[in-house]
C-alpha cells in the first residue's frame, strides 16, 4: 500500500482564537469546539486540517516545545475568486485585529497576494490569478 497525504496538523496556543481566525476564511469548524484539545475540520477534496493545544501534544510527548527562531511553524494558502476578495478578506481580518504581515500587492508571478499571520504566527497566504500571465 502507498500512504496518501490525508492531515494537516497544527499545535495551538488558544483554541478559540485560532478556531475563529479559521472560521473567517471559510472553514466549516463546529461552534462546540473552541475548548476541545483537538479539533479536525475537512478540506475540499477530502484532506483534513486539524488541530491540538500544547496540553494534548506534551500529553503524548511530554518534552515538546515550540520551534525556536525566526521562523514560522507552518505557511497555509487560501485560494480566492478574484483580486479583489484578497483586498477584501485581507481587510475584513485585520480589521478584527489579526496580524498583517505584507499589505496586498500585485505579485511579478501573476497574482495579487498578502501574508496575514494567524493566532501562533503561522504564515497565512490569500491569493487570486491576475489573469494571463507568461514565465
Amino acid at each position: 500500500m502507498t500512504p496518501r497525504f490525508d492531515l494537516i496538523g497544527m499545535v495551538v496556543d488558544d483554541m478559540a482564537a485560532t478556531l475563529a481566525f479559521y472560521r473567517r476564511l471559510g472553514l466549516s469548524i463546529p461552534a462546540d469546539a473552541d475548548d476541545q484539545p483537538h479539533v479536525e475540520a475537512e478540506l475540499p477534496g477530502g484532506t483534513r486540517i486539524a488541530w491540538d493545544t500544547v496540553a494534548t501534544v506534551r500529553s503524548f510527548d511530554p518534552d515538546w516545545t515550540p520551534p525556536q527562531g525566526g521562523g514560522h511553524r507552518l505557511g497555509l494558502a487560501f485560494l480566492c475568486d478574484g483580486p479583489g476578495e484578497v483586498d477584501a478578506l485581507y481587510a475584513e481580518l485585520t480589521r478584527h485585529g489579526y496580524a498583517g504581515h505584507k499589505a496586498p500587492w500585485d505579485a511579478p508571478w501573476g497574482q495579487r497576494y498578502a501574508v496575514l499571520r494567524d493566532p501562533d504566527g503561522n504564515t497565512v497566504d490569500l491569493f487570486a490569478p491576475l489573469g494571463a500571465v507568461a514565465f
